[in-house]
């Protein structure tokens, strides 16, 4: 089964030295760089149009299409804007990625701004994780005084400068709009689209904004070609990425393959369900995707494929739960954290995940009835589609797929008058179980 993974982005982060300038350099980083810049700009954006990446933030948007959508000849300054600001329950790639090799998001950075002829570029980053922000200061530090950063880089005539950005910690500025208000130095909430950040983006001018993997990804793409990268994955989900595996599975951890993997094959690559125990429930990608049973173990894991099973393939951070998780507890641990992430600008997200948190946690104590799982149902159907970004419809995702799949179980606590499940035995630690 080790044939089935394609480390590129991963390839190194066993190397002592993967993040400094030499480890990077030393594994022919920044030759995708030299190579972009002997090239005209139109041609890489076709090479990333040719080698079909889909934006690996979640929402999956042909990258080479965002950047083609840049206006030139506008006169406005450009820029180029890296979400790093990774905080979604489950999500956890592009950490360990800048963690490991922040040159290859520095190097990808560089390539992109130059293709879409900005000048500046942001790397927002959560600023929770401070080492996270120290090491990509450190990469951009270094990028400066080899060269490959300031003014007329390598020769080129091109000038570029990388700001690392520390946001305050703040879930809704994962979504794009936000993160450019928390940019601009204003509190980060959602902007109202349109216009998009390709036309009025920051500081009103055109922007590109991209995930870290999004961007990381550019340089093999360059150094290999399109058709190398549109070779993996399946027609329409091209290439490989990360799969997070979190959970109850034997070895956790970051697995990189092509899309179109499905979770049997993931699952078999790190030793399957922990022992003893059987599969429960999963996400496809984050909290925010509809969860899926054993009953979906051999969908393929791409775009299309799990919108076709009623989910989405997310940031493909599969959470792995066994038969001693309490589905609704774990939903009801989900809305708490959307409850508290709301921005509250808009009334459907801000008052609908209050009383979402609130029913729910009467289901968990076996205080609900059969009415309240129809009122949460109604309570989803006003904010799916209604609210003003996408924090609103993720979270409505684990409510209503959890009732769809287990009204069982939440009939269950109402006849036993509460929770039939041991919270301990599902605990990865501390349990006898």
């Amino acid at each position: 089964m080790s044939g089935v993974l394609t480390p590129v982005l991963t390839a190194h982060w066993d190397q002592p030295d993967s993040f400094t300038l030499e480890g990077y350099r030393r594994e022919g980083g920044y030759r995708a760089l030299e190579k972009a810049l002997r090239m005209p700009q139109d041609d890489i954006v076709g090479a990333l149009k040719g080698s079909g990446l889909r934006g690996r933030g979640g929402a999956g948007f042909p990258t080479g299409v965002k950047w083609g959508f840049i206006p030139q000849g506008d006169g406005k300054p450009h820029y180029l804007v890296v979400n790093a600001d990774e905080s979604e329950p489950g999500t956890c790639k592009d950490i360990p990625l800048m963690m490991a090799t922040p040159h290859m998001l520095v190097e990808g950075a560089i390539i992109t701004s130059f293709a879409i002829k900005a000048d500046k570029a942001f790397i927002y980053v959560r600023g929770e994780v401070l080492q996270v922000v120290r090491r990509v200061q450190h990469a951009v530090a270094e990028a400066y005084e080899a060269g490959y950063l300031g003014r007329d880089i390598l020769g080129s005539g091109y000038d570029l400068d990388i700001v690392v950005h520390s946001g305050a910690g703040a879930y809704i500025c994962g979504e794009e709009t936000a993160l450019l208000d928390s940019l601009e130095g204003y509190r980060g909430q959602p902007r109202l689209k349109p216009p998009f950040p390709a036309v009025e983006g920051l500081y009103s001018c055109p922007t590109v904004i991209n995930n870290v993997e999004s961007i990381a990804s550019v340089p093999s793409i360059i150094t290999d070609g399109a058709d190398w990268f549109a070779g993996m994955g399946t027609q329409k989900s091209t290439g490989f990425g990360i799969f997070s595996l979190s959970g109850h599975v034997t070895v956790p951890g970051q697995y990189e393959a092509p899309l179109g993997i499905t979770l049997r094959e993931l699952l078999e690559l790190a030793g399957g369900i922990r022992a003893g125990h059987r599969l429960k429930f999963w996400t496809p990608g984050g909290s925010s995707t509809p969860i899926l049973t054993d009953e979906h173990l051999d969908v393929p894991l791409d775009f299309e494929s799990m919108a076709a099973a009623g989910s989405l393939l997310g940031t493909r951070a599969l959470q792995i739960f066994d038969e001693t998780t309490c589905v609704v507890r774990a939903t009801l641990r989900w809305t708490e954290f959307y409850q508290h992430e709301s921005c509250g600008k808009c009334t459907p997200c801000r008052e609908g995940t209050f009383w979402m948190v609130r029913v729910l946690d009467r289901l968990e104590h076996g205080q609900g009835s059969e009415e309240d799982l129809e009122k949460l149902l109604d309570i989803c159907d006003n904010i799916l589609g209604r609210a003003f970004c996408a924090l609103g419809d993720g979270a409505v995702s684990p409510v209503t797929s959890s009732i769809k799949y287990f009204r069982d179980e939440y009939l269950q606590h109402q006849k036993e008058g509460g929770c039939p499940f041991d919270p301990a035995a599902a605990m990865l630690f501390g349990s006898s179980r």
